[in-house]
């Protein structure tokens, strides 16, 4: 079922007049004052007035020297929803900017926006999670998510979270978890992308595969992938008809098909099959990753029987534009032939 999509306006009862602002270099103070100031509605249009000006990188930098972080953080609290949401929508923005990512990281506000997971108003937490998201691109904005203690919830909210914020919590997940995974098994990661595998939107199941590509990418991560049986469902999705989430799958696989259990279980799904048919299309985003996915389950005694008479589909690929999957194929000719 579809679902709506979250909007970023303002209640009908909110005043969107901007306050007027002084020209030059005492804007920026003004509105700082005006952030902290007891009456509701300068607070809100201070925040409206710095939503306009911080998508320029240099008001970004000033607005962190002049300590508009420590405000802000001050109002993601606020007892008014639409304080929150344009607090969140300030540093959505400001995280746009390298400046304003390395400012976000340095003051904490990674910490101080985890009470807002739970915030009733929608706009809020996408704000939130787009922050996450941004974040993590960085290698300290991911460690910084990981030391706030961030991974277990984020796990837990694709459980219940909105579509378009389930996606923003697979991009930051992808990228934390490159750096470490035991909180993301612990907290039962490879089962709900499991279940996201089968998920209607094209987008999430894409995303989940790719989250699932990072963990097994991990020693752990292998073991917890096999054990949780996930390879199955993996190898059915081999036959999805959108492009990015073939390549994503197939790139999971073969992560997962390094390990011995890995192998055994896709050979077990039937994977010889789908993945052969993505090599034979020349068009295919996947074939790269289905090359080499091929060539670990021909270390089997009884994958390398079966590719044996599929050698042609390889040899085609020798004159693929691809350095890379003439390359990949040459190898798995090689491992394919090969006779103890």
């Amino acid at each position: 079922m579809a679902q709506p999509r979250i909007s970023a306006y303002l209640p009908p009862d909110i005043d969107p007049t901007k306050a007027p602002l002084a020209f030059g270099r005492r804007a920026l103070p003004k509105l700082n004052e005006e952030l902290q100031s007891p009456e509701l509605l300068t607070q809100q249009r201070a925040l409206m007035a710095l939503c306009d000006l911080v998508h320029d990188p240099e008001k970004v930098y000033q607005a962190i020297a002049l300590g508009f972080l420590d405000s802000l953080k001050t109002l993601l609290v606020h007892h008014d929803q639409t304080v929150r949401q344009k607090a969140t929508e300030v540093l959505s923005i400001m995280a746009l900017h390298s400046i304003g990512r390395q400012g976000l990281i340095k003051s904490g506000v990674i910490s101080a926006l985890t009470g807002l997971l739970d915030d009733p108003v929608d706009i809020c937490r996408k704000n939130t999670h787009q922050i996450f998201d941004m974040m993590a691109k960085l290698p300290e904005g991911a460690g910084g998510v990981l030391q706030a203690g961030l991974i277990p919830p984020l796990v837990l909210k694709l459980k219940t979270e909105l579509d378009e914020i389930q996606e923003l919590i697979l991009d930051t997940l992808s990228n934390c978890l490159r750096v470490e995974v035991s909180e993301a098994l612990a907290a039962g990661a490879v089962t709900v992308l499991k279940e996201k595998l089968s998920h209607p939107s094209t987008a999430i199941r894409s995303k989940a595969a790719w989250v699932l590509l990072e963990i097994s990418s991990h020693a752990e991560g292998k073991i917890a992938v096999c054990k949780e049986e996930v390879i199955p469902v993996l190898v059915s999705l081999l036959e999805d008809t959108q492009p990015e989430v073939q390549v994503n799958t197939t790139g999971a696989l073969m992560f997962a098909a390094v390990t011995p259990q890995g192998r055994s279980s896709a050979m077990g799904a039937e994977a010889i099959p789908p993945l052969l048919k993505l090599v034979a299309e020349e068009t295919s985003k996947a074939r790269l990753n289905a090359i080499k996915t091929l060539t670990l389950l021909a270390e089997l005694p009884e994958g390398r029987q079966t590719l044996l008479d599929h050698r042609d589909t390889f040899q085609r690929c020798l004159d693929d534009p691809s350095e890379a999957v003439q390359r990949a194929a040459e190898i798995a000719i090689t491992v394919i032939e090969w006779k103890p």
